[in-house]
Formats: structure tokens, sequence, C-alpha cells
């Protein structure tokens, strides 16, 4: 959680490998190595995971999983540490993130012929789950430190920095909006209000953390070591309510 001060940080369910990765940011910067780079590794460790499930490898699965979980903190940390923020990075990291997810939703669906149907719901439902995390979270972060980085809602064309090409940034926009729109709209019809909530207590924001990637990562990375691949689309097809369970916490107890 670098995105917050020290006073403001919260216990993240979902950021557990914040520190490594921090550790890993901090040498690998040394060696010029850049945060774009860094979102293409963990891309390919994700297309690994994805491989190792459909050859039955499942540990080795959980593996490249969570390498790939780890690259996704640390391409962010070498951003900040190196005062180099990156609007190419920042979309290619999500469309990324949706890929890996749909393989290994498609891998897991492919070698346990599961209903297509608990396939589709679970697939819509992490997304889901994930865009829940994220609303609170960029709320926090701009009512803390004055965000401008990242919205609840990515409606607005990004002015590439003067380092990144603009129609890169334009087109990768485009097909963000393309993924994500569906699932951040639902999310702020669903509580337009918190966009007003002054203060989020911190054991709010760390029960929104159960529904952030990294921990959806970490359920996926378990059932993989024990091999109970079926049953991981029926837990998030299902898992999606408690995101609904935190949206009416919030609207009833967090004003």
């Amino acid at each position: 959680m670098p995105k917050l001060s020290n006073e403001d940080k919260f216990v993240d369910f979902s950021d557990y490998g914040r520190p490594l990765a921090t550790f890993l940011a901090t040498h690998l910067s040394r060696i010029k190595i850049n945060a774009i780079q860094v979102t293409t590794l963990f891309f390919v460790a994700g297309i690994l995971c994805a491989y190792c499930i459909y050859t039955h490898q499942l540990v080795w699965a959980a593996v490249f999983l969570m390498i790939k979980n780890i690259l996704d903190a640390v391409d962010g940390e070498i951003a900040r540490i190196t005062n180099h923020p990156s609007l190419i990075g920042r979309y290619l990291d999500s469309i990324f993130d949706f890929i890996i997810n749909a393989l290994i939703f498609t891998m897991v669906l492919f070698v346990d012929s599961s209903s297509v149907t608990i396939f589709v719901l679970a697939f819509l439902g992490i997304e889901f789950q994930c865009s829940v995390y994220n609303y609170y979270y960029v709320i926090v972060r701009r009512r803390l430190n004055n965000e401008e980085t990242s919205r609840t809602i990515e409606y607005r064309k990004p002015i590439a920095y003067e380092y990144e090409s603009q129609k890169t940034v334009t087109i990768l926009h485009a097909v963000f909006l393309c993924l994500y729109v569906i699932f951040d709209s639902l999310v702020l019809l669903l509580d337009k209000q918190a966009l007003f909530v002054r203060h989020f207590p911190k054991w709010f924001l760390s029960l929104i953390s159960l529904l952030g990637l990294g921990f959806q990562l970490l359920v996926i990375c378990l059932m993989l070591c024990l091999g109970l691949t079926e049953f991981m689309l029926p837990f998030f097809a299902s898992y999606s309510i408690f995101g609904l369970f935190v949206i009416l916490i919030r609207k009833l107890l967090v004003k």
C-alpha cells in the first residue's frame, strides 16, 4: 500500500506481496529494468500458469500465478521509485489481468469439464469483485492524497506523458474501457453515495481487501496446490454475494 501514508495504511489482505515487491523493485530499478518490462513478464507468468493448468501441473501453475501476482506489484513500485509513471503501463496492467483471469478460468473449465454457465458467472464474478475493491480504494486514495492517476470510471480520454505515445495510450484506454466499464459502472450504480463519504474506517477497507485481485489469486493458488480445481469456478461464481454484502455494509454502517 505505498499509495497511502503510514498513518492511513490498513490491513490489506490483497497486498501481502508488497514487501517482496518493494525489495525486487528497488534492485531491478538499479539495473534499468522498467515497469513495462515487468508488466510483460507478469503476463508471461500468467500464460505459463494457464498452460500448467492445461497440462495438470497444478503446483507449478500456483507457482507461476504467485510470481505473476508479485510482479504485478513490482511494476507499480518501479514506476514510483523511478518517478516515471506510465499510462501505457497502467492500462496494460489491467488488460493483462483481464486476459490472464480469462485464460485461467478457461483452462479450469476445460480440464474439469465444468458448466459453461458456472464458468461465465465465475469470470463475471471475479471481475465484479475486483471492481468493488478498486472503487472504494480509488475513492480513499483521492480523498487522502488528492491522487488523480486513477478514477472510479475512466471515461475521460487520458493525456499521455511527454515520453509516451498518445496514440498508444488512446488505444489502450479504449480497450480498457471495453473490458471494465460494465463492471465499474455497475458498482457505481449500486453505491454512488460512497463518493460523498468523508471517511472510510480501516476495518471497512480491510473488509473490501478480501475482494481484491491479490486475495483472489491467493485463493486460486491454494485451490491449485490442494487439487481443488473443481471447486474454483463455483466459488468465484458465488463469492460475488460477498461483494454485494460489502456494499450493503457500506450503506448501513459507513456514512
